[in-house]
């Protein structure tokens, strides 16, 4: 899932895919071709915008959330004037690409990290934001959940799905 030896908190722009544990349509249904979003759909919503308050590096661009995963692009900033450090060659680049990873079985976690919540000024990698984010998804979904006397089990897939794009590239 990861392009080796890649550093992800370098910066640059990141499209990222985080899938719902065996593809449960969590967060709401398409009707006349328009995204619909339930209460969890908008939880994942409402937590993708509020990402840069948690982290001073990052910038959103576009994203969606769909019924059973979500697509959205993070820009990483460097900060104290880092320099860019060099993009892999396309031949790197299509000797890993991701696949599809079909085994549902392994344990699934949101991330290592707790989601920062104290230094609004926190930075991090793109491995560190998406666990934030899976992470207050995760708890939010599993308050409302718990509210219904119902269990909710895994809510994220394994990880997550990125294709980077190094700053000197976008411009």
């Amino acid at each position: 899932m990861r392009l080796k030896g890649y550093d992800y908190s370098q910066a640059g722009a990141y499209f990222i895919t985080i899938c719902c544990q065996y593809r449960l349509h969590r967060f709401g249904n398409i009707e006349d071709c328009e995204m619909i979003l339930n209460e969890f759909g908008q939880i994942a919503f409402d937590e993708w915008g509020k990402l840069p308050e948690r982290f001073a590096n990052m910038e959103l661009d576009i994203f969606v959330v769909m019924p059973n995963h979500f697509h959205g692009i993070i820009v990483l900033n460097n900060l104290v004037g880092a320099g860019l450090a060099p993009t892999p060659n396309n031949d790197t680049m299509r000797n890993n690409v991701p696949t599809q990873n079909n085994d549902i079985t392994g344990d699934i976690r949101a991330g290592v990290n707790p989601a920062p919540t104290e230094n609004k000024n926190a930075t991090g990698t793109i491995g560190d934001i998406v666990g934030a984010y899976k992470s207050l998804v995760a708890n939010a979904s599993l308050d409302i959940y718990k509210s219904k006397d119902e269990t909710m089990g895994k809510l994220w897939q394994r990880n997550y799905y990125d294709i980077s794009f190094a700053m000197k590239n976008l411009f």
